[in-house]
């Protein structure tokens, strides 16, 4: 099997200038349109923890009641 030319490889998807360090580096990548997916990950475990914490309340004053 041939190694690929520079011609050939910038045919590929996303091997073209446009996903290059000099096109914005790193942090122009984007999912869906959000760039930091490590606050949108923190602000998932955070809607989580007060999901957990309401539901228990409600299970505690439930139980209390009776």
């Amino acid at each position: 099997m041939r190694e690929l030319t520079f011609d050939e490889i910038s045919q590929v998807a996303g091997a073209g200038d446009e996903c290059s360090a000099d096109s914005g580096g790193a942090g122009s990548n984007q999912y869906g349109g959000v760039s930091d997916t490590e606050s949108v990950g923190a602000e998932l475990i955070n809607i989580y923890e007060g999901v957990v914490a309401a539901a228990s309340h409600i299970i505690e004053r439930v139980a209390s009641a009776f």
